[in-house]
């Protein structure tokens, strides 16, 4: 049941409407139409984890645009982006510091019992769950291989 985070949404999109702030209204109206096109896709309403999911797949695609938009010399259009990426990620959970990340790493590998880089497709499944969208699959990734590497030595 999506509805806290999309009904969090449609409250700030109505206030932003309201108050006149353009950006907040049209990045709003963004995300909840990616929400929408994912419940269409799945034939129904998206639970808190795959509302999450849209968010996350939206802030990388923000993230990528930046890059892309600074290296090719679109300085406005870059601080635009970031602006509407700093909308997104208020409705995300707050990342998880390396520390953590990679003291949950180390947990999932003794669980599994990892100890060559080849388990990590046992690690990376229980990892992605167990950080719950608060931390993206690079630094997932850089934290079990750390932990696995650590543990075979």
């Amino acid at each position: 049941m999506a509805e806290p985070l999309k009904a969090r949404l449609e409250a700030d999109l109505k206030a932003a409407m309201k108050s006149g702030d353009v950006l907040d209204r049209d990045t709003i109206r963004f995300v909840l139409a990616d929400i929408k096109n994912a419940e269409i896709d799945q034939r129904g309403p998206l639970d808190e984890v795959q509302s999450l999911a849209v968010l996350q797949r939206q802030a990388k695609r923000m993230s990528e645009s930046i890059d892309q938009y600074l290296s090719g010399g679109r300085v406005d259009l870059a601080e635009r982006e970031s602006a509407q990426l700093a909308i997104v990620k208020r409705y995300m959970p707050i990342e998880m510091s390396d520390e953590e990340l990679l003291e949950l790493a180390r947990q999932v590998v003794v669980e599994t019992g990892a100890a060559t880089p080849k388990d990590m497709g046992r690690v990376m499944p229980i990892l992605i769950e167990r950080a719950g969208g608060r931390a993206d699959g690079k630094r997932l990734s850089a934290a079990a291989k750390t932990a696995i590497t650590h543990a075979g030595s």
